[in-house]
């Protein structure tokens, strides 16, 4: 069927067009359909019906108009076609049928070609969380999503690399540990993420000092000039089926045990990382609530590991408080700069940092085995890590001579005070991330939480247990109204809820 063409100026994040009712009828086709523009024979499209579109007309949205050109034709042949096989894999999947390695390949690209629907890509991760996959399986997602993007080959090695399990605030450690390791000569190639559900990724708090967009020919350039990049992973063809996968998981907010294992050692992978070390947060609030599932899944972490041909190594580390005392970009900038220029801050963040890079030193052979630590907190404490994170900064477009003064919270500002004397007695990461995303983290830099009083602290009535912190005064009333409903951390003696008796008149 020829159609005329209706450009829709509008982005809907799959190849997309739009058929009237009566056309979609004489076609045979139904929403979610798909079906083959004639004329250009290596795009698919999936089909939505809708009022809004004339009889023998087709809305063509933004994606499809890029694809089939810089200006859309006036018109197009539209004919049926089938699902691709890969819907069959899933089905099978969901059958409880364990897949070969050319199937979980098909599966993967066409995420990666945006082939799958919304609500193919749903079945697949749902199928996952349930059903979970074999070890081979894991193996073989892994290496698909290594091989349908771009790959980063060093000619020096080892290549090091690190990464985060996450659920923990304020955890600001890679701005200390990547330029500790490429201060003592190691490579360390550092692609990370945005946030999603948190108030600042690694990648939102280097873009306080410097960009972090770069394309992976850039990052190897960078990386073999300086010894180190701290980039966002999304800007580069990197693995790329792992950011579709995370959009189909968010709205269901679950996290498959198997592509959990799989979107950590893909990113490596590509990457080529010889080896990592993996911090594994654990307590009240993260992800892995307990040591022994921490340890369990740092063995499988091994396992995978070494079945790509990279060393891999664990970490377990306290999860149920806040690195530091920040959250939020600016501040968590602020709060590592300080450390790296005067050893002055957090313990916390100190301590963690020095640990996991000095187990990177021993694994890369650049201290002897037991004193990976002391030579991190050396590196540290001589000002060499400074001098490195400069040296990055510069490279990737930043003001080197920038310091933590000159790193400014935001503008606005309101205090949460405590309501009685006592000690700090409960902390929840999860209201103190919420309330720092109200106040606008991590999309405005200035926006966060600064935490004055922690777990175990004592506190006397009326001083500020957290500053809030906000570029918008009427997103900073927001937070503070939602830090008095629900407290984040709760004082001994404290009220905490009044409950009155109801009189029936």
């Amino acid at each position: 069927m020829e159609l005329k063409v209706q450009p829709l100026q509008i982005k809907a994040g799959k190849f997309k067009i739009v058929l009237n009712p009566e056309d979609a009828k004489e076609l045979g086709v139904r929403e979610g359909d798909r079906v083959q523009l004639k004329d250009h024979s290596y795009l698919t499209a999936v089909v939505e019906t809708g009022d809004m579109i004339p009889k023998g007309t087709v809305g063509v949205y933004q994606e499809c108009c890029e694809k089939l050109g810089q200006v859309c034709p006036l018109a197009v042949n539209i004919v049926p076609t089938s699902r691709p096989s890969s819907v069959g894999f899933i089905k099978k999947m969901m059958d409880r049928q364990k897949l070969t390695q050319e199937e979980i390949y098909q599966i993967v690209q066409d995420i990666v070609r945006d082939n799958l629907t919304e609500i193919e890509m749903s079945a697949f991760v749902t199928t996952s969380y349930i059903h979970g996959m074999t070890t081979d399986e894991v193996e073989w997602l892994t290496r698909a999503m290594i091989d349908t993007g771009e790959k980063i080959e060093f000619d020096t090695h080892p290549i090091m690399d690190k990464h985060s399990i996450g659920g923990v605030p304020g955890n600001k450690i890679s701005l200390l540990v990547v330029p500790i390791v490429a201060a003592n000569g190691l490579l360390i190639p550092k692609t990370s993420s945005r946030a999603i559900t948190g108030a600042a990724g690694t990648a939102d708090l280097m873009e306080v000092l410097a960009p972090v967009e770069f394309t992976a020919d850039e990052i190897k350039s960078i990386t073999e000039k300086v010894g180190a990049v701290i980039a966002w992973g999304g800007a580069t063809n990197i693995a790329p089926a792992d950011d579709k996968l995370i959009r189909s998981e968010y709205p269901l907010s679950i996290d498959p045990r198997c592509q959990l294992l799989a979107s950590i050692m893909a990113k490596k992978g590509a990457v080529g990382a010889d080896c990592v070390v993996i911090d594994i947060p654990t307590g009240a609030g993260t992800k892995v609530p307990s040591i022994q599932e921490g340890k369990k899944l740092a063995r499988d972490l091994i396992e995978l590991g070494e079945r790509l041909g990279m060393s891999v190594e664990c970490a377990m580390t306290y999860g149920a408080s806040p690195v530091g005392r920040t959250v939020g970009p600016a501040i968590e900038v602020r709060e590592a700069l300080k450390v790296l220029e005067t050893m002055q801050g957090p313990n916390s963040l100190i301590e963690k940092s020095t640990a996991l890079a000095g187990i990177l030193l021993e694994m890369g052979g650049a201290a002897a085995k037991g004193h990976g630590k002391e030579q991190a907190m050396e590196t540290l404490r001589s000002g060499k890590a400074l001098k490195k994170l400069k040296e990055i900064i510069e490279a990737q477009g930043g003001d080197p001579k920038i310091t933590h003064t000159d790193i400014k919270p935001g503008e606005h500002r309101a205090e949460l005070a405590s309501p009685a004397d006592g000690y700090v007695i409960e902390f929840d990461n999860k209201r103190i991330v919420e309330i720092a995303r109200i106040a606008g983290a991590p999309i405005d830099n200035g926006a966060g939480v600064w935490i004055h009083k922690k777990k175990g602290e004592i506190v006397k009535k009326g001083e500020p247990l957290i500053t809030i912190f906000a570029d918008k005064n009427w997103k900073l009333t927001n937070a503070l109204k939602s830090a008095e409903k629900d407290f984040p951390l709760i004082v001994e003696g404290m009220l905490l809820e009044r409950v009155q008796t109801f009189r029936v008149v």
